[in-house]
C-alpha cells in the first residue's frame, strides 16, 4: 500500500474516531435533540392550514395554544380589522380518557360553524397523508367525538360534511359511509369494496397521473353522492422490493399498467346519501381506454360536469351527465397533437351558463370561456403570458382573478382580467413589490391572505 493511501486510511479512521467521540458530547446529543424532538427548535414558522369563512369576513387557522403546551388552537381574524378570537381551544380537543389533545393535520367547519372536522393521526399512502382519524367537535354542546364506528384506528380517508353540516362522508376499506352526527348512524352506500374494487378513492394511475385521490363529491343539497368506481380486475401486477424496513427484504405487489396494457374500468356514479342502487353515467368509449380525469356537480345539483380524457391524453371532451338518468352530451372539446391539461379548477359562470377553462391551444396557457351554445372558446387572457394559477371570478362575474409572470419566469404576480375578454388582463402587485407571491383570495375576493396584501383591492380598475 502506497504512502498515500495509508496517509488516507489513517485519516478516515482518526475522523470516525472524533465523530463517535463527538457523537457521546452532551453537545452533540442537545443538538440532535433541538434538530429531531419534538419541540422542532430549527423548524422554519408555518401560517395554517387556513379556511377563510363562507362570508370572507374572517378567516382561521392554527396558532400555538397559550394554555396546552405543544398543541394548537383554532383562531378567527377578522379580515379587515385583524381582530382576533380563539374559536377552539386545544383543550376543547382532548378525547375521552385522553391527556393530550388531538394534533390537528387538517381540518374543515361546517357552513354554519357549529362543527368543526379534524383529521388527526394520519398514515401515508403512498406519497401522502391520506388515511387516518376524523373527530367531530360540536361547539354548541362542547362534544368531541370519533368518527367511523368499529373502525379499526387510523383507516378513514376524505371525510367531509354534507352541506347542511348534520352528517359527514368517508371512505372506509374501499367503500363509502354516510354516518349521521346526531345518532351516530352508520350508512354503508357501496357494498363490494376490496383490493380490486375501489369505491371513493382511486387506483394507482389516476392518483400518480391525473391527481385523484379523493373521489366522491356531495350534491349541493345532500340528497346524493357521486363517486369514482374502480375494477382493477386484470391489471398486471409490479413488485417492489423493500431493502431498508427490516432485516430480510419484503415484497410489496402493486397494480400497475405499463403502455399498451390493461387499464382499471372506470365508471362514475350516482348515490342516495341515504343509500340505494347506484345510477352509472353513459360515458363514452372504453371505460379501460379512457380517464374520467374529474368529476362535479353542477349549482342546481341535477347534472355534474366531467373531463373525459382518451389514453392518449391528447383530447378533453367537457361533458355534462345528467345525474338521474345517466345521459351525456359534450359541452366543449379540447384538442392537441401532443398534450392537453386537465382543468383543475372549473368555474361555472351563473350570468352566462359557460365555464372557465384552461387551454394551451395558442401557445400559451390561456383562460377561455367555453361551453355557449355555439361550442365556441372565447379568449379571456388576452396577452402574451401563461396563467399560472387561476383564483377565482368575483362575485358580480366581471373580473378574472389570476396569477402570471409575462416578463419573468421566477416571478409570479396577482392579475385581473375582464370576462369579456375586452381589455388586457391588469397587474394588481405593486411594481414596487417584484418577486413571487401567493394568493389565497377570500370568497368574496377583495380580502385576500398574501405575502404582500394588496389594499383598496375592489377599487384597482
Amino acid at each position: 500500500m502506497s504512502r498515500h493511501r495509508v496517509h488516507c486510511v489513517a485519516v478516515l479512521l482518526l475522523s470516525l474516531t472524533s465523530l463517535a467521540a463527538a457523537v457521546e458530547s452532551d453537545s452533540l446529543r442537545d443538538e440532535l435533540a433541538r434538530i429531531f424532538g419534538p419541540e422542532k427548535h430549527y423548524e422554519p414558522e408555518t401560517f395554517g392550514p387556513a379556511r377563510w369563512l363562507l362570508d370572507g369576513e374572517a378567516y382561521t387557522t392554527l396558532e400555538p395554544s397559550e394554555s396546552v403546551p405543544d398543541a394548537k388552537d383554532i383562531v378567527r381574524y377578522e379580515s379587515g380589522s385583524g381582530k382576533r378570537e380563539v374559536l377552539v381551544e386545544a383543550k376543547s380537543l382532548v378525547p375521552p380518557g385522553e391527556t393530550k389533545p388531538l394534533e390537528i393535520k387538517d381540518y374543515a367547519w361546517s357552513l354554519d360553524r357549529a362543527r368543526l372536522l379534524v383529521f388527526t393521526n394520519t398514515k401515508r399512502v403512498w406519497r401522502r397523508d391520506t388515511r387516518g382519524d376524523y373527530w367531530v367537535f360540536d361547539r354548541e354542546s362542547r362534544t368531541l367525538r370519533k368518527l367511523g364506528g368499529v373502525a379499526p384506528a387510523a383507516t378513514l380517508m376524505f371525510a367531509k360534511f354534507s352541506p347542511d353540516g348534520t352528517r359527514v362522508a368517508y371512505v372506509h376499506e374501499n367503500d363509502i359511509y354516510v354516518e349521521a352526527l346526531a345518532t351516530g348512524a352508520v350508512t354503508r352506500l357501496t357494498q363490494d369494496g376490496s383490493a380490486t374494487s375501489i369505491h371513493g378513492t382511486s387506483d394507482w394511475v389516476y392518483e400518480e397521473e391525473l391527481d385523484v385521490r379523493d373521489g366522491f363529491r356531495w350534491s349541493p343539497d345532500g340528497r346524493r353522492i357521486v363517486y369514482w368506481s374502480f375494477d382493477s380486475t386484470g391489471v398486471g401486477e409490479f413488485t417492489l422490493i423493500n431493502d431498508t424496513d427490516s432485516l430480510y427484504p419484503t415484497l410489496t405487489r402493486v397494480p400497475y399498467p405499463k403502455v399498451g396494457t390493461t387499464n382499471s374500468a372506470v365508471r362514475i356514479g350516482v348515490v342516495s346519501s341515504n343509500g340505494g342502487e347506484t345510477s352509472w353515467m353513459k360515458v363514452p368509449g372504453d371505460p379501460r381506454d379512457t380517464y374520467v380525469a374529474r368529476v362535479d356537480w353542477t349549482k342546481d345539483g341535477d347534472h355534474l360536469v366531467l373531463q373525459h380524457l382518451n389514453r392518449l391524453q391528447n383530447t378533453n371532451d367537457l361533458l355534462r351527465a345528467d345525474a338521474t338518468s345517466g345521459e351525456v352530451e359534450r359541452l366543449f372539446r379540447d384538442q392537441s397533437d401532443t398534450w392537453v391539461e386537465v382543468v383543475d379548477e372549473l368555474t361555472s359562470l351563473k350570468t352566462t351558463g359557460e365555464y372557465l377553462w384552461l387551454s394551451e391551444r395558442d401557445g400559451f396557457r390561456h383562460a377561455y370561456r367555453v361551453g355557449g351554445t355555439d361550442g365556441e372558446p372565447r379568449l379571456v387572457t388576452r396577452f402574451d403570458a401563461d396563467v399560472i394559477r387561476p383564483l377565482g371570478v368575483d362575485p358580480e362575474e366581471r373580473w378574472f382573478y389570476f396569477t402570471a409572470s409575462p416578463d419573468d419566469a421566477t416571478q409570479e404576480y396577482l392579475y385581473r382580467a375582464s370576462l369579456d375578454g375586452s381589455k388586457a388582463p391588469k397587474r394588481l402587485t405593486p411594481r414596487s413589490q417584484p418577486g413571487t407571491h401567493g394568493y389565497d383570495l377570500s370568497p368574496d375576493l377583495y380580502s385576500l391572505i398574501a405575502r404582500y396584501l394588496i389594499e383598496n383591492l375592489s377599487e384597482i380598475e
